[in-house]
């Protein structure tokens, strides 16, 4: 399949912040972050959809749905399914060394993958990644209301240049699908991406901080922030925070 371009929007530079924020997310050990690469058009991936909905409930996990617009000609068109999500897929598949992309697909914290369907795989590598928490950063989210949010980390000295990931999801959505493999089907899907933006790269040299405006984090209930190695390299941090309306 062709390549899809990633279109991302770096911000600018570090901003200083207030010290009184309303509401923080952060984390003493950062959780592990599980990335399903799935479609509504795969018969074999509702089981997979059901374990992240499981995860995406544990305190130490960030679980986030990508949906990947490759199975939509079969006849179901993925309403959450974008090109950007699928060359996500692909650049995973080549740090992975994998000879293809499938789907259900399951990437824990950038070091492993596994479908999902049978989860002992990917529940050891929840805790070799748990496992590895020494080598991790905090990274902090402030609600700031309708000044949107702030991201800070701390100093995280690498030879790699670190992406930090602004991902924004939906906790759940329900679908009657009326075409394709999963024909006459209602699709629950957890933490369902909806948009992906590359913030910025960092050198991680020094502690940072990062304002993101509201237009930049549209309407979806969450938000999650990724800090990895640079072209889908392990992940050295995360967070996210749920805004309530």
């Amino acid at each position: 399949m062709l390549r899809h371009a990633l279109t991302v929007l770096a911000l600018g530079a570090a901003m200083a912040l207030p010290a009184t924020m309303s509401r923080a997310a952060d984390s003493a050990r950062p959780p592990v972050v599980v990335e399903l690469f799935t479609s509504q058009g795969c018969s074999s991936c509702p089981p997979s959809d059901a374990f992240l909905g499981e995860l995406s409930k544990r305190s130490d996990v960030i679980a986030l749905a990508f949906h990947v617009d490759y199975w939509d000609y079969i006849g179901w068109v993925d309403p959450f399914a974008k090109p950007a999500y699928t060359e996500r897929q692909r650049n995973y598949a080549r740090t992975l060394r994998q000879r293809y992309v499938y789907t259900p697909e399951m990437v824990v914290d950038g070091i492993g993958h596994d479908s999902g369907i049978g989860r002992s795989t990917i529940m050891d590598l929840i805790d070799q990644a748990r496992g590895q928490a020494s080598q991790r950063i905090a990274v902090t989210l402030h609600d700031r209301g309708a000044a949107g949010i702030s991201v800070s980390v701390p100093p995280m000295p690498s030879t790699d240049k670190l992406d930090v990931w602004l991902v924004t999801f939906d906790p759940e959505h329900k679908t009657q699908v009326t075409r394709g493999e999963n024909r006459g089907r209602e699709l629950i899907d957890y933490n369902v991406v909806r948009s992906l933006t590359l913030l910025t790269q960092w050198d991680g040299a020094k502690a940072a901080e990062w304002s993101v405006p509201p237009a930049k984090l549209g309407d979806a209930d969450g938000i999650a922030v990724l800090v990895q190695h640079t072209d889908m390299g392990t992940m050295v941090g995360a967070a996210k925070l749920m805004r309530s309306k």
